[in-house]
């Protein structure tokens, strides 16, 4: 069964954000014959986020949902914007998640705003930032202004990223974690190359 998990930055209660990446899951579903959905509401887990950056350690709720993202064959990411970029909440679920967890992971981006003006910010904010991470960034980025709801384009943006989704969790495996696991400082003093060595290289320049 093919594994989605959807990450929703939403504030408000109910929420654009929340709106959209409830539509986003139904078209993924309809694009996938069998799959398992996962939702993660960060509103709900804002405490605990900020523990972990302190603590460095996840309340138990917080690491179901990290073990969900870093497992998932797909993953819907929704944030609001605020100041020109992806919600600071959003953010830091990325930033305490186990480096490499999303190596080689299908993601969808989407955004929501009060205007259009906000919609550049699927390429100068969420695709570096995935990219970084190292996933797969689907093709079709959703931004959705608050008039956009109500007009015929959105639905149509919806279904092309969902399929382009869908496609990817069928077609990219998983980078190995053995070979594309990043380098941490350990690894690199588990190869510390001897003085002498050092030195006798030099020499023979």
């Amino acid at each position: 069964m093919t594994s989605l998990v959807v990450v929703s930055a939403g504030l408000s209660n109910p929420s654009s954000t929340k709106l959209l990446a409830d539509r986003l899951t139904a078209a993924t579903v309809e694009a996938l014959e069998d799959v398992e959905v996962t939702h993660v509401e960060l509103r709900d887990l804002a405490h605990q986020l900020t523990d972990q950056l302190l603590t460095g350690f996840p309340a138990p709720e917080l690491a179901a949902a990290e073990t969900a993202v870093a497992g998932a064959d797909g993953l819907v990411v929704v944030t609001p914007v605020f100041s020109a970029s992806y919600s600071g909440l959003f953010k830091t679920f990325f930033d305490v998640l186990e480096a490499g967890a999303l190596d080689g992971t299908p993601v969808l981006v989407a955004a929501t705003a009060g205007t259009a003006r906000h919609s550049l910010v699927l390429e100068h904010a969420l695709r570096p930032l995935f990219a970084y991470l190292r996933a797969v960034v689907v093709p079709t980025g959703v931004f959705a202004a608050t008039d956009d709801f109500a007009g015929p384009d959105l639905d149509a943006r919806v279904t092309r990223a969902a399929g382009e989704l869908a496609a990817l969790v069928g077609k990219v495996s998983r980078v190995d974690s053995a070979v594309s696991r990043r380098r941490t400082v350990e690894d690199e003093l588990a190869a510390v190359t001897p003085f002498e060595e050092l030195l006798r290289r030099a020499s023979e320049r």
